[in-house]
């Protein structure tokens, strides 16, 4: 797979993101491996953006190295500064498994409720709701209902 291309601009956004992480990878003495490259591609699928510790002297052997793994994980070179390397792919799709009645996964709301009398402050509520509930507009959490189809659409699936 060849190398993603950044802009400049993209590249330093990049970086800016990429700057609080800690290495995800790490290569040693042996160089680059199977092993290097599957770990590699199991942190870009999982985050899309990592850094990588390479622990060489050798600034020819660092640089050699992002390239390669640029290049046979499709990823984007961001940044090699020391011996840490930063690459960047976009992140895979789920796959979103859409059933009828299915159960999605837990997943936290916020609840907004202003004040009556406009003075005070919007009390701000973090909620999870399961994947059998729903938040109405009041901001009460219900049971989903299932939704009524008509009888000639019945017919027609």
């Amino acid at each position: 797979m060849p190398a993603l291309h950044l802009t400049p601009a993209e590249r330093k956004e990049k970086r800016g993101e990429a700057h609080h992480l800690d290495p995800v990878v790490i290569i040693g003495g042996e160089g680059l491996t199977d092993a290097i490259f599957k770990e590699a591609d199991l942190g870009l699928n999982a985050h899309g953006l990592i850094k990588v510790r390479m622990f060489s002297d050798s600034r020819p052997d660092r640089e050699a190295a992002l390239a390669a793994l640029a290049d046979k994980l499709g990823a984007a070179p961001v940044q090699h500064i020391g011996k840490l390397l930063v690459l960047w792919r976009p992140m895979p799709e789920k796959d979103k498994v859409a059933k009828e009645g299915g159960m999605s996964a837990p997943r936290v709301v916020k609840i907004l409720k202003f004040s009556k009398s406009g003075n005070h402050r919007a009390q701000i509520k973090k909620i999870t709701v399961f994947g059998n509930q729903r938040v109405t507009a009041g901001g009460e959490i219900k049971r989903v209902r299932t939704r009524v189809t008509s009888v000639k659409k019945k017919v027609q699936d």
